[in-house]
């Protein structure tokens, strides 16, 4: 039987490509702005709209929350509307949709929760302290939530670097910025959606079945 697998934000990068790895093996539930071909897919805003409950199905196995943002300024120059910003997209709208989903996420024998975080987390990048703080506070919900929802439900989270995705256009098509970026990687290449993506399909999977509390590195070794 087919596991029902919900993906926030899947029509773009990581949620793209997570949707092309698993569309043959598992029901896809999408939520995001732009239809996602393939899916079960429902028009959402995670900023503006409650989450649609109606469009599921009793029993969900699998969580994917994607949504996130590339802010990218000095910290003297960041306004408290850029700080809001962050934590209502990366905290409050992934809190918003685990919130809704966890009668749903109980129900299965065997659920997974994957959110993402970032490498600026753990390694400190200056003009990154908007972003950073939010996906901080996010990383500690996976931990906390990770010993609240066991055995039952497992909580981790992928921490990426820069990625070679449609959100980090801005700095991957300034070719300085972007062969700067690649020498600061020790495996000397950005990231893609499908590496990242691998790592999701992972968790997601019974093959990570000891696996909870995590923020797993995928950064082409940034973070060493």
């Amino acid at each position: 039987m087919k596991k029902n697998i919900v993906i926030v934000g899947g029509s773009h990068g990581v949620g793209e490509a997570l949707v092309k790895k698993l569309h043959l093996e598992a029901e896809l539930y999408t939520f995001c702005r732009t239809p996602v071909e393939g899916t079960h897919h429902t028009t959402f805003d995670v900023l503006t709209q409650d989450f649609p409950l109606d469009a599921l199905p009793e029993t969900i196995d699998g969580l994917v929350y994607c949504p996130g943002s590339i802010n990218l300024r000095p910290f003297h120059l960041l306004k408290d509307e850029d700080w809001n910003q962050e934590w209502q997209l990366n905290v409050m709208g992934a809190v918003k949709v685990l919130r809704a989903l966890y009668p749903r996420l109980k129900k299965s024998d065997k659920a997974s929760v994957v959110l993402f975080s970032t490498v600026a987390v753990q390694k400190g990048m200056p003009f990154h302290a908007s972003i950073a703080a939010s996906k901080g506070a996010l990383e500690g919900v996976t931990r906390s939530l990770a010993a609240e929802w066991a055995p039952q439900i497992r909580v981790n989270a992928i921490a990426p670097s820069l990625l070679d995705t449609p959100l980090a256009a801005k700095l991957t098509s300034n070719a300085k910025i972007r062969e700067q970026s690649v020498e600061k990687h020790p495996l000397k290449r950005l990231g893609t959606a499908e590496d990242v993506a691998s790592a999701a399909s992972y968790l997601l999977s019974g093959e990570s079945s000891w696996m909870t509390g995590q923020v797993l590195a995928v950064d082409g070794g940034m973070s060493l």
